[in-house]
């Protein structure tokens, strides 16, 4: 039985994303959560590219028809991506993060949670979050920059402008840490998913401008907007708290430097104007400020340009700065573009 979800660990570890073996296989009593034995078989004979049902049938011995009933149901789970190539079906295997383990919010309960929570402490995060280009990127607090300085990827309202369709759901982060006992004190209810097509409504569906809300919202109460690490493409802003988010997680406890791309911007503090009060210290998910001497001590080597600091401070004296355009990383401009560097880098 285990031999089905043995390859399907390994396709997905040989996806540009990743997928972490470890030395007890709890990732394999992960994967049987998700999964039923005939999916691990069908999606451990698929990788990064598209294929007709036709040859997916073939490749499993099974009919036409049932392996259409069968893709149908696995997309629906998020097991699969499918496009039309030349009005014909098609689907590849969808990475475990960013994808099928958010995909599997429905299935986060004490056991499940603890299981993740496990593969995390084993090194789960490692080959998802350790190579480059990054899986995520922060996108800074809009009120925190100026309009003169925010580079086109960087505007996170702009993201939105085209879409049709928003979509709040839970933040499958802090549902997995309440699960093993760790409540967040922040709302769950923060994960922006956006469509730039029309579909029939669905709960969970909330309007542009209540959209647009949350994201001044999220910003107000200290949560780091982040979103993929593309310049085309997107489709959903996280908005994230170093407790509990996998990634920033993998900053503050794991140790896996540089688990997400920083914006291109630095925070300052004018130490003249600053009144020592910490808020900006409290408010940092990275702990990248300090207290020092009754003043507020950014780390650059931690900070992620995210903001936070400068919209919390009472007096105005954080402020984000643009880095110099030498030490600028621009994003890879697509999906397709950044699994060819991803896959690059990790070859």
């Amino acid at each position: 039985m285990d031999e089905n979800y043995s390859k399907l660990a390994d396709a997905l570890g040989r996806l540009p994303n990743g997928f972490t073996r470890t030395e007890s296989g709890i990732e394999l009593e992960i994967l049987k959560r998700i999964f039923t034995e005939q999916e691990a078989e069908l999606a451990s004979n698929l990788g990064r590219d598209y294929q007709t049902i036709d040859e997916i049938a073939s490749q499993n011995n099974l009919e036409l028809e049932a392996a259409n009933t069968l893709l149908n149901s696995m997309v629906e789970k998020g097991m699969v991506i499918p496009q039309n190539i030349n009005n014909v079906a098609s689907y590849r295997l969808r990475p475990f993060i960013f994808g099928i383990y958010e995909f599997s919010l429905h299935l986060v309960d004490h056991s499940f949670a603890h299981l993740i929570e496990d593969y995390f402490e084993e090194g789960g995060l490692t080959e998802i979050m350790k190579p480059l280009p990054h899986i995520h990127r922060v996108i800074p607090a809009q009120s925190a920059v100026k309009s003169e300085w925010i580079l086109p990827y960087d505007d996170v309202k702009k993201l939105l402008e085209s879409a049709k369709v928003f979509h709040l759901r839970d933040c499958i982060c802090r549902t997995q840490q309440e699960h093993v006992g760790r409540k967040c004190d922040f709302p769950i209810h923060t994960c922006l998913v956006f469509f730039n097509y029309e579909r029939p409504p669905r709960p969970g569906d909330i309007s542009k401008q209540e959209a647009l809300d949350l994201l001044d919202e999220m910003e107000e109460i200290g949560l780091v907007h982040t979103v993929s690490n593309l310049i085309e493409g997107h489709f959903y802003v996280c908005n994230c708290c170093g407790c509990c988010c996998g990634i920033l997680r993998g900053l503050n406890e794991f140790g896996l430097e540089g688990s997400i791309a920083a914006a291109n911007y630095y925070a300052e503090i004018d130490h003249e104007t600053c009144i020592g009060c910490g808020i900006c210290e409290n408010r940092c998910q990275v702990n990248a400020i300090s207290m020092i001497d009754n003043k507020a001590v950014v780390d650059l080597e931690k900070c992620i340009g995210c903001g936070l600091c400068a919209t919390g401070c009472p007096v105005e004296a954080a402020s984000l700065k643009l880095k110099p355009e030498e030490e600028r990383i621009e994003p890879p401009l697509n999906f397709v573009d950044w699994e060819e560097k991803r896959i690059k880098n990790r070859s």
